[in-house]
Order: structure tokens, then C-alpha cells, then sequence
């Protein structure tokens, strides 16, 4: 477009020098034919810059356009409403009125089609007898009059670049950023399901299992435990010579103490991971009756419980209830014991005699002491157990590795310094094993014992126990595992969400994008039907709508 040049036309129009100058008059003594002709040229050539958002104000200051347009522009229209219902068949006209909006110039074209279809209703002095054809002269002359059609295009112009394209520039613009965001999220998403999956099966690494059967799995590793335990148990057996330095130690300072280091590991350093039986009593058992595991519990379903039948079985359940309130035969009604004299005394009864209390002091005792009259031999509850499994010792055996850890780092700092004349002459009436040992040995005897250690207090030792402890610690294990496999299927799933939506806002932009393409062809198509116009009214001068880049 033209710019904005020193002698070009503003907003208010055109330069009228001829209206407002003082025109060539016949006693001018400087007045040239040749000059005023070549004025006249650059005058026509001068362009018409108008601000398209004040077209419309441009029309009507001008007296182009009555200032009551809307109006006949709203008549006009209701004639086409009325005029497109009854069309010919053709091609052309059809594609006019596809999903356009039909103005002046869509009228004239419909007019010449029309005097091709209906010629032969032409009569003699050049008029149609055809109504389609009378319909849309009308429509014609009602846009042509007063120049209705030109101030309809302007609105129409305005509309389509101040409205319309901003619009659809705006939903193209957040159908990107949606896209963006999801495909944003969406990569979040994978990582996180990526993160949680890494997470599930490095705690299934911790637990020592594959994740495939988490509780199955689970209750595997429970039952080869005690294999473990030994394992754990036998590595005790190569700590007999640092046993053995540290209780010369202690009775060497503490000047001959009978005393034993470190019981529980000398034992298991001689025995190995023997029963409670074992331990406690010095013999090996003849016979072990290891109690069972509460699998049972663990692996019943919710669809496998039997809730019974209240309303079926209400009549029978005082008969088959015994509460052992009462150690008298039972009754057919129940005996709730609460006040057993008075019954007595109403009955005209006594009570329990001497042999019958002692028959129920005698059963007493066998309920409470049943677990400790065990056979001779024979390792029963609690003493079936092996010595890591109970929670007792195996803290007073990890309790000794440290203190026999502690004394053997504290025995190398000692050797690791200059040694003076106190500490030479305290150790020359020492024991050969405290004389002979050297730095070296003594750091073998530490990792060993760190090893040691380290395999009872390790992660997986640690849940290992607590489900040996409580069986219903596997389920939540299980529980928590499961969990956090459920968490990345949850966003996986989002994930797969923010691609539907991101496959959404691409489907709506290469919607919106043809109807864009579309209304700018035909906003410029505007455009210059309106420069045409307004040019051909100021004698062919260039006009130039401005604010109107496309």
C-alpha cells in the first residue's frame, strides 16, 4: 500500500485545491496553460488514504452512504431471503450461495446468469416477464440506491478485520498452546509412569523377588529363610580367634575374670544356628515341631467367606454355644454365670464340692502349662525356633558382633599409634595371642565381622523379619507394592488422555485453519472491490485502505 506521502489525501479525504484555492483568473500576469494542466495530472495522482476502522464514518461524512443504511441494508436482505428460494438449477449460482455471504456484487453475477437462463421470457421492449428476474433487478436497484451495497461491503470489511480473523487467529493460537501443553504433559506423564515402574521394581529388588507374584514371591522367601539363617550362622564359625582375643583381653585386664564374652556368639560360633531348645538346655534336640505360619488367613479371598445364615440359625444358637462359664455338664439352656449362689441356694443345691474343684483347678493347669509339659526331647512352639529367628537373640547376637566390632577397631587405633613406654611395658606380661596379633589380622577380623553385620541389618533382612514376625505384614507389602504399580497405570492412562486431547486441539486447528484461509481471501476480495469503487467516484484516484494488512 501507498504510503502516507506529503501531498497525499488524509483520513477526511482527498486535496480539493480547486474548491478551496483561488481558481486561474484572466489578469493573472504569471498564469500558464502548461502549468496548470500539469497540477491538474498531480492532483489525480495523489492516493486517498482511508483508516479502515473509520471507513464507514468516511462514507457517511462524504455523503456517499445515508446515514440510515442499516435499514435498507435489513430490507435488502430480507428480499434475498425471500429471492434465493426459487433458483434455477446452475452450477455457479449454487457455489455463490455455498456458505458465503451474498452482497452486491453476488447480485450482479446472479442477474447475468439469470439472463441466460431466462431468456425466453424476454418481451419485446427488453424486460423479463420472469419473476426470478424482476426479484433480483430489485434487489439490484434497492443495493444501488443511495449506495447501500458500497456502505455493506465497508461494514463487512470492517467487521471480517476488526471480529471475524482475530477470532479464528486466536482459536488457531490456543489449539497450538493446547497442543503444546499436552504434548507437554504428556511426556511428564511417561516419565513419571516410567519413575514409578523403576521405583516398584527397585523395591522388589530391595525385597529380593522379581515383582511378577508379589505375595507368592513374598511367602517363598519367608519360607527359605531359615536356610538363609543358617547360612548367616555358619559364617560365625571363622570368628574363633577374635572370640578368643577379646576374652584374653578382658581377663588380662580385668586380671583373670571368669566372666564369658560374647556368649551367644561363642555358642553359635561352636554350633552354629541351633534351635532355643538347643541353647537353653545344651542338647540337641531329638525331635523339632516347628509351628506354622498363619498362611491361611493370608490367602483367604472375600468371596470365600461364610457369613452363615442369621435369620436360619438364630433358633439353634443356644444350644450349640459354650461359653465354659460353667464347668458343670452343659445344659439346654445357656449358664451365664452371674450369680451362681443365689441359683444354688433358690435350686436348694450346693456348689462345686472338693472333688469337682479340684478336677477344674487340675484342667486349669493343663490349659495354662500345656505349652511347657513337652516331652523330653522334643523342641515344641517357641524352643523349635533357631536362635536368629527370635527377635531376643538375634538382637543379643548382632548386639555382640558390634562389641566384638567396637573392641577389634579400638585394639588397631591402639596399634595404628606410636607406641610408648607405658603401653610396651603393659603388654610384656600380656598373653602371647595379644602379643602376636598385627594390624593386619586385626582388619581382617573387622571386615568379617562388618560382613556379618551388614547381612543381618541389611533392608531386605529387615522386611524379611517383620514378615516372619507378622504374616500380615506380606499383604502390606503386597498393598504397597501393588499400589505404586496401580499409580503408573493411572498415568499412563493420563498420558494416553493427553494425546486424545492433543490429537483434539490438532483436528480443531486443521479445521479452523481452511475457514481462516477462506474469510481472508474474501475480506481481500473486499477490499478491492472497495478501492474500485471509491476510486472510480473521485476520478480514478489510487485509494488506499490503511490498517488493513492481511
Amino acid at each position: 500500500m501507498a504510503a502516507v506521502g506529503k501531498n497525499s489525501g488524509t483520513l477526511g479525504g482527498e486535496k480539493r485545491s480547486t474548491e478551496r484555492g483561488r481558481g486561474p483568473q484572466s489578469g493573472d500576469a504569471f498564469f500558464w496553460l502548461p502549468d496548470a494542466v500539469e497540477t491538474m495530472q498531480d492532483h489525480q495522482n495523489l492516493p486517498i488514504d482511508i483508516q479502515t476502522s473509520k471507513l464507514l464514518d468516511w462514507l457517511v461524512d462524504r455523503r456517499h452512504c445515508n446515514l440510515k443504511w442499516q435499514g435498507q441494508v435489513r430490507t435488502v436482505r430480507e428480499k434475498i431471503a425471500v429471492a434465493i428460494r426459487d433458483m434455477p438449477e446452475n452450477e455457479e449460482i449454487k457455489r455463490l450461495l455455498a456458505g458465503s455471504y451474498i452482497h452486491y456484487f453476488h447480485c450482479l453475477r446472479i442477474v447475468e446468469i439469470l439472463r441466460g437462463t431466462e431468456a425466453s421470457t424476454k418481451n419485446i421492449f427488453g424486460r423479463y416477464s420472469s419473476q426470478r428476474m424482476k426479484d433480483w433487478q430489485e434487489i439490484v436497484s434497492l443495493y444501488e440506491k443511495d449506495n447501500t451495497y458500497l456502505v455493506e461491503l465497508a461494514s463487512l470489511l470492517v467487521r471480517n478485520i476488526s471480529y471475524e480473523i482475530p477470532s479464528l487467529k486466536k482459536q488457531i493460537s490456543k489449539c497450538q498452546q493446547l497442543q503444546q501443553e499436552h504434548s507437554r504433559k504428556e511426556e511428564e506423564y511417561q516419565l513419571a509412569a516410567a519413575e514409578m515402574r523403576e521405583r516398584f521394581y527397585s523395591s522388589c529388588k530391595q525385597y529380593g523377588i522379581m515383582g511378577d507374584d508379589v505375595r507368592r514371591e513374598l511367602l517363598a522367601l519367608v519360607k527359605d529363610f531359615p536356610s538363609q539363617l543358617d547360612k548367616i550362622g555358619a559364617g560365625a564359625r571363622g570368628l574363633s580367634e577374635a572370640i578368643d582375643l577379646y576374652q584374653a583381653c578382658v581377663q588380662f585386664v580385668c586380671e583373670s575374670s571368669t566372666e564369658q564374652v560374647v556368649p551367644l556368639l561363642r555358642h553359635m560360633q561352636a554350633r552354629g544356628n541351633t534351635t532355643i531348645y538347643e541353647w537353653r538346655r545344651g542338647v540337641e534336640p531329638t525331635s523339632v515341631e516347628r509351628p506354622e505360619m498363619e498362611e491361611a488367613k493370608e490367602s483367604v479371598e472375600p468371596e470365600a467367606i461364610d457369613w452363615g445364615d442369621f435369620g436360619a440359625e438364630s433358633a439353634s444358637v443356644p444350644e450349640m454355644v459354650d461359653y465354659g462359664i460353667s464347668v458343670e455338664e452343659p445344659s439346654e439352656e445357656i449358664d451365664w454365670g452371674i450369680s451362681l449362689e443365689s441359683n444354688a441356694q433358690e435350686n436348694g443345691t450346693t456348689s462345686l464340692d472338693e472333688g469337682d474343684k479340684s478336677v477344674a483347678a487340675t484342667a486349669q493347669i493343663v490349659v495354662l502349662d500345656a505349652g511347657s509339659e513337652v516331652p523330653e526331647g522334643i523342641a515344641r512352639g517357641p524352643d523349635a525356633l533357631s536362635l536368629l529367628e527370635t527377635p531376643e537373640t538375634r538382637n543379643q547376637f548382632i548386639d555382640e558382633l558390634m562389641e566384638l566390632e567396637i573392641f577389634l577397631s579400638q585394639r588397631i587405633v591402639e596399634m595404628s599409634e606410636e607406641a610408648d613406654i607405658l603401653s610396651v611395658s603393659q603388654f610384656q606380661l600380656a598373653p602371647p595371642i595379644l602379643q602376636d596379633q598385627t594390624k593386619e589380622k586385626l582388619e581382617a577380623m573387622v571386615a568379617a565381622l562388618q560382613d556379618l553385620v551388614g547381612r543381618m541389618t541389611s533392608l531386605r533382612m529387615q522386611h524379611l523379619f517383620m514378615i516372619l514376625a507378622s504374616p500380615r505384614y506380606v499383604d502390606r507389602v503386597t498393598e504397597l507394592l501393588r499400589q505404586k504399580l496401580k499409580q503408573a497405570d493411572l498415568l499412563l492412562l493420563k498420558k494416553d488422555l493427553m494425546i486424545q486431547k492433543r490429537q483434539e486441539a490438532l483436528e480443531e486447528q486443521a479445521a479452523l485453519e481452511p475457514k481462516l484461509d477462506l474469510l481472508m481471501q474474501k475480506t481481500k476480495e473486499l477490499q478491492k472491490l472497495i478501492e474500485a469503487d471509491v476510486s472510480k467516484r473521485y476520478s480514478g484516484r489510487p485509494v488506499n485502505l490503511m490498517g488493513a494488512s492481511l
